[in-house]
Formats: structure tokens, C-alpha cells, sequence
């Protein structure tokens, strides 16, 4: 079994963590020498002899890799035999075509081991009973995981899946979950919910919501729109977020101090890096670039996540010394430039979120007949009168400088662009550039 587990690694001085990396990399290389055919290739193409690689200080001697790499040689990332793969999750395809990531034993025990970290992060235990508010079907790696760490950690778990605000209520009053993973939004619709059928949600037993899919916390670690709305509903209700991606088969988790998610430093090394592979420093905006530990069937070596994020490496006053990642500011291939200004969707999410007559809502990025980006908010409010597009105009104009095309739409318009068939996640997204 290539994985070894050291769930105090954490905890550990910085040093240490580091030179406990430096030992899994040099293993983790011997590996994709001996068992992954891309891996095999790029090393004998670039003329590199692992050997030479003794520390996370030698990484940039090997060439990163990227979605691209994996959409187009998918299988060639697979290292071990078929007869070994037991479970075939893929990724989302929002960026593309998806990839199937399969998983053997090892990964699928690595994957529990790394919920049950994220779980005792959030301040989760045994004596805990989670609610599942998502998918465990389509492919999805992460409801899989949830349920895997659940178990691994000892608590109870019920599986009622995404939607279904009167089912998820049933539930809260039969089982008493004291924990949920939710879709931050969906949360909000479950207290509405709530409110219209006279539920008192703040004496439920939910002590603590762990938010996926949508950040909780904005890339400087204050709370997003959609946070404070919770926390004024419901100031009880512990937040927590966690990143994660197929692909890393590894999530980064808040802890009670909340100031930004811990890497799991037995199962990941982070690098951040600029356009060109440079690495940049600390407070300054990078890609993450991950190489994986301890995964068998799709072992990955400096991948680039794609993702924009902060790092921090100060010790955590929760007593981890692993570094952290900020909420991501938005991922560099949705990167928009427009009138002068640059952003990610998440600015726009935040922004619309804010204006409490915006009920739901699309946004659409294309290119105009400039050849520049243009952007197209589609919005669904129950108030189209003067004051209210006043008021849109406003934060548009505090936020971008500049205000977009306004189209107000039907809520079944909006809900039809947000779910499309045979999707996964709702889209709040679309880039048509």
C-alpha cells in the first residue's frame, strides 16, 4: 500500500513537515517512474533523472502539467492495472471535457483517511451524526468521500442528497443531525423554507454547516454576501468551508479559527506559482500546483489546479502548523478584463448576492464585436421597478466601475440555465467567449 497516513504530521514544526514531504516526493517519483506511462514519458523527454530530485526546492526542474495534459492522454495517467480500478469518479467538466479519475483500495482508503482529517479540522467527532445534502451519484468523487470520512471517523451519517427542502427538514426532526454539507445557497432556501412552514431552525439540532461548491469567505478571509446573510439568520450555526478538486483526491479545511483551510500535508504538496512556473511569495495572488502522495491509480505530479488563491505559512492558533489557501479568488482561465478592469466570477457572485432584491441569477461572459469581453447579467427579482435597477447599477458601478447589460428573466429561465441536464452542480457561470 504506497500510502502512508500521519495524522499528526500537522501539528508538527514546519521542518519537519517539510523534510516528511521531501521523503514521500523522492517515494512518490520512484513510483510514477515505475508505474505511469505519461509520467515515464515526460521524465525520459525532458532528460530528467529523478535521482536528482531530493527536496519540494528541486520541483521546478520537472515541467508542470495541466488540464489540457489530462483531457487529451486521460487514460495515460492511469498507473495501475484495470482489474485493480474499483471506482470511476470524473471530474465536473466545467473547464472542458470531463476526466475520469479511477480509483483502486488504496485510493478509496487514502480518500476516507483524508474526510475524516477534514472533518476533525471542522471540529467534527464520533459523537456527531452529518447530514448529507448532495449527490452521491453522477460520478462524484466528493459525496462518495463525505460518506467514506464519516464513517472512518466514526459518526453517523444520513444520506439525503441535494434538493428537497420539506425531505432535508423530515430528516433534521427524525435523526437530529448535528452537522450538514450543504450547498451555501441551498442553505439559504432551506431557511426560507423553513420560515414559510414555521420552523424554528435555530433550536434544530444543526451545530455546524460545512459549506461546498461556493465559497463562505472572501479570498482577505471576511465573510462573503451569502455568509452574512447565514450568520445574520442563524449567528449559532457554525460556518466552515473546504476546497477540494477530483483531481487532488485531497481537501484543504477550516478550523474553528478561520482563517483559511488546512493543507493535508501527508497527502499533498503545494506549490504557487505565476504564468510562467516562477514561485510567488507569500500575499501574493498564485496558481496552486499540487502533487499528490499515497495515490496508486491517478498519481499526479505538479499539476496545475487552474485555481487562484492566496497561502499563508504563519503557524495556526489551532496549534497546525501546515500551511493554509485563502478562498480561491477564481479560477485563471475565467478571468475577465472588462472596460478596464480585471476580476473573477466570485466578485460578481458577491456582488449580486449583496443586493437583497436579487433573487437568483445567471451571468453570461462573451465576446462583443470589439474582440473584448462583455458581460451579461441575467437576473430574476420579484422588483423591476426604477429603484431596484438603481440599486443594481450602484454596486455594479462600486464594484466593476462600469455597469453590464441588465436582462431580468423568469425564474424557471434562470432555474433552466442553472441545472442543465446531466449536471452536477448549478451553474451561476456561463462563458461563451
Amino acid at each position: 500500500m504506497l500510502f502512508t497516513p500521519a495524522p499528526n504530521l500537522q501539528f508538527a514544526k514546519a521542518n519537519e513537515i517539510r523534510e516528511w514531504q521531501n521523503s514521500a516526493l523522492r517515494t512518490h517519483l520512484s513510483y510514477l517512474q515505475a508505474k505511469s506511462p505519461f509520467y515515464r514519458e515526460l521524465f525520459a523527454k525532458n532528460k530528467i533523472d529523478i535521482e536528482k530530485i531530493k527536496s519540494i526546492n528541486d520541483l521546478h526542474h520537472i515541467p508542470t502539467v495541466g488540464k489540457t495534459d489530462i483531457q487529451n492522454r486521460n487514460t495515460d495517467f492511469f498507473a495501475v492495472p484495470k482489474e485493480q480500478l474499483i471506482d470511476y469518479t470524473s471530474t465536473s467538466g466545467t473547464l472542458g471535457l470531463p476526466v475520469f479519475v479511477p480509483l483502486n483500495e488504496n485510493d478509496l482508503q487514502r480518500l476516507a483517511y483524508n474526510e475524516k482529517m477534514s472533518f476533525t479540522t471542522a471540529g467534527l467527532n464520533k459523537n456527531d451524526i452529518l447530514q448529507l445534502m448532495l449527490t452521491l451519484d453522477k460520478r462524484f468523487m466528493a459525496g462518495m468521500a463525505y460518506y467514506l470520512g464519516a464513517r472512518e471517523a466514526g459518526m453517523g451519517v444520513v444520506r439525503v442528497g441535494s434538493g428537497a427542502p420539506g425531505l432535508q427538514w423530515d430528516t433534521i426532526n427524525s435523526v437530529h443531525p448535528t452537522a450538514c454539507m450543504v450547498v451555501p445557497t441551498f442553505l439559504l432556501k432551506l431557511l426560507d423554507y423553513a420560515q414559510q412552514q414555521g420552523i424554528d431552525f435555530r433550536k434544530s439540532s444543526l451545530k455546524t454547516a460545512i459549506g461546498i461548491g461556493e465559497g463562505l469567505r472572501k479570498p482577505d478571509l471576511s465573510f462573503t454576501a451569502i455568509s452574512e446573510k447565514l450568520h445574520d439568520m442563524w449567528p449559532e450555526l457554525k460556518l466552515r468551508s473546504t476546497y477540494a478538486s477530483t483531481e487532488m483526491q485531497s481537501s484543504f479545511t477550516e478550523c474553528e479559527c478561520e482563517c483559511g483551510g488546512h493543507e493535508p500535508s501527508d497527502m499533498i504538496i503545494c506549490e504557487f506559482i505565476d504564468e510562467d512556473g516562477n514561485p510567488v511569495k507569500e500575499g501574493e495572488a498564485g496558481e496552486l500546483c499540487i502533487t499528490t502522495l499515497g495515490v496508486e491509480a491517478f498519481p499526479l505530479l505538479r499539476f496545475r489546479t487552474g485555481d487562484i488563491c492566496y497561502h499563508f505559512t504563519e503557524p495556526c492558533k489551532c496549534g497546525r502548523n501546515s500551511l493554509r489557501v485563502s478562498p480561491l479568488i477564481g479560477r485563471k482561465s475565467q478571468m475577465i478584463k472588462y472596460k478596464g478592469t480585471t476580476f473573477y466570477p466570485p466578485a460578481l457572485f458577491d456582488m449580486l448576492e449583496s443586493v437583497p432584491e436579487v433573487v437568483s441569477y445567471i451571468i453570461e461572459v462573451f465576446t462583443n464585436e470589439n474582440g473584448t469581453d462583455d458581460i451579461c447579467l441575467k437576473i430574476f427579482s420579484e422588483q423591476t421597478d426604477e429603484k431596484t435597477i438603481a440599486k443594481i447599477k450602484d454596486v455594479c458601478r462600486l464594484k466593476l466601475r462600469a455597469v453590464p447589460t441588465l436582462q431580468f428573466c423568469g425564474q424557471d429561465e434562470i432555474d433552466r440555465l442553472r441545472f442543465p441536464v446531466n449536471s452536477r452542480k448549478m451553474v451561476k457561470f456561463v462563458d461563451a467567449r
